[in-house]
């Protein structure tokens, strides 16, 4: 029997785990899931925006792999405490694969950004996904006007949230603390600005032309920021993706005089009224270079107009403007975080590999492993992990013989207890499923998430 242990249990763990269990070139694989939260399925179930339904229905796929006799989850046990070392864990597995994403969010390198009120998106998305590392936190919606830095994915997700009315996440698993405060916000503009144009935007097309669909909300187009874009005359040479994206944001700074009702893609439904509660303002072109402060919190964000440099990039004009902001959150991309015991590539904010196998001074180690962001970098959508998990599993088997003939323990979980670790088998995380649904019963909604250590754990323990 080879015993695997995959670390973290977010995408990429899971469809290591599933990669592993379903192959038949090596029989009896058994595959321990580890994770440092009492909780599985990753930035599936905290990174992915409440008002997502279908995306967060990922779960379910994931739930059947854990779910396999030959797969056990085990929540609560982190990698670097109480001596559980990478070393360690090869002593008690043939094999680790470690799956433990990009944590760490990029930091824009300005004077003023650790201002009050300047967060990392990260941490707003932990807040409202009730991850409890971010417990207590909490964020300060008084203020008027938001600014999110960042033109992908995640900066469209919280600027969403922070227009989206309170009422349309009551229904999700949405934190009541973070439903609160979202209710009682006093933001009514939300500006999302990025560096380069919106034919280099990351975002997808999708989650765009939802900010357009949100009640009460008026998007808006500087027609100005779109005729920096070379593509702007000329969208042909763009991926397709970017062709759409420039459709909707062509259709919002064109259209600008009457977007009510509107049903083509540059549309935004009632979100168009002159009576909108709230306003989205995409800017382009626009890098920042300060945060500027009142009494120690942010007041606003100064940026520098940029342009095209002809090769790709942009650079600066000399010319620049304010955007009041009384709250700013940064997006601009995630990194590796550093494992104690593992070798870390810092600037690229990975592990090491070749094709999944750890390198140790440019030669593999025996039974390490990497897959997901740790092993590439934060790049692709949720289903680039299954070929990315694919390609590490072929390598893990191709060395299975050598790795086999290592003894290892019978019951690593047993050994976990024995260095004072408590574990959470798959029947705590569903006592704490069963916790967060009695939660939102209390509540008057549906299931609502448990956002701190002591509740999850507390939870987890009531198993019997």
């Amino acid at each position: 029997m080879l015993r695997v242990a995959v670390v973290g249990s977010g995408p990429s763990g899971v469809y290591t785990a599933q990669s592993l269990v379903q192959q038949s070139v090596v029989p009896g694989v058994r595959v321990d899931v580890l994770d440092r939260l009492p909780c599985p399925y990753g930035l599936v179930r905290y990174g992915v925006a409440p008002d997502h339904e279908k995306i967060k229905s990922l779960q379910q796929n994931l739930r059947a792999v854990l779910e396999d006799d030959r797969v056990e989850f085990i929540g609560n046990v982190e990698v670097g405490v109480r001596g559980l070392t990478p070393a360690r864990l090869l002593e008690l597995y043939h094999a680790v694969v470690y799956c433990v994403g990009a944590a760490r969010d990029r930091r824009l390198g300005v004077p003023g950004e650790d201002l009050a009120g300047s967060h990392s998106a990260t941490d707003f998305v932990s807040w409202y996904s009730a991850h409890p590392d971010a417990a207590g936190n909490g964020f300060r919606l008084d203020g008027r006007s938001a600014v999110v830095i960042g033109v992908g994915n995640v900066a469209v997700d919280v600027t969403r949230i922070l227009a989206r009315g309170a009422d349309e996440l009551r229904a999700t698993d949405v934190p009541q603390a973070a439903l609160a405060a979202l209710a009682a916000s006093g933001v009514r503009e939300v500006h999302m600005v990025g560096r380069r144009g919106p034919g280099q935007a990351k975002f997808t097309t999708k989650e765009l032309r939802e900010l357009g669909a949100l009640p009460g909300t008026r998007v808006e187009v500087e027609p100005e920021d779109l005729a920096l874009d070379p593509s702007f005359a000329d969208p042909s040479a763009l991926p397709a993706v970017n062709r759409r994206n420039l459709e909707v944001v062509r259709g919002w700074a064109t259209d600008a005089a009457d977007r009510s009702g509107a049903g083509d893609a540059g549309g935004s439904g009632d979100a168009g009224a002159a009576e909108a509660a709230r306003r989205i303002r995409l800017r382009f072109f626009l890098r920042p270079v300060e945060l500027l402060g009142e009494n120690g919190r942010v007041a606003a964000v100064r940026f520098e107009r940029t342009e095209p440099d002809g090769s790709g990039g942009v650079r600066g004009t000399g010319r620049y403007e304010e955007i009041e902001a009384q709250l700013v959150l940064r997006a601009v991309g995630y990194k590796g975080v550093a494992l104690a015991g593992l070798p870390f590539d810092e600037a690229r904010g990975t592990v090491p590999n070749e094709a999944g196998r750890v390198l140790r001074d440019g030669v593999p180690s025996a039974g390490e492993y990497v897959a997901g962001w740790i092993k590439r970098g934060p790049t692709g959508v949720i289903g680039t992990n299954r070929p990315c998990a694919k390609e590490t599993v072929t390598s893990l088997l191709a060395d299975a013989a050598e790795l086999a003939g290592r003894p290892v323990p019978a019951d690593p979980v047993g050994a976990l207890r024995d260095q004072g670790l408590e574990p959470v088998a798959w029947r705590g995380w569903l006592s704490i499923e069963r916790a967060e649904s009695a939660l939102g019963l209390s509540l008057g909604r549906g299931r609502v998430k448990i956002p701190d250590w002591a509740g999850l754990r507390t939870a987890a323990r009531e198993d019997t």
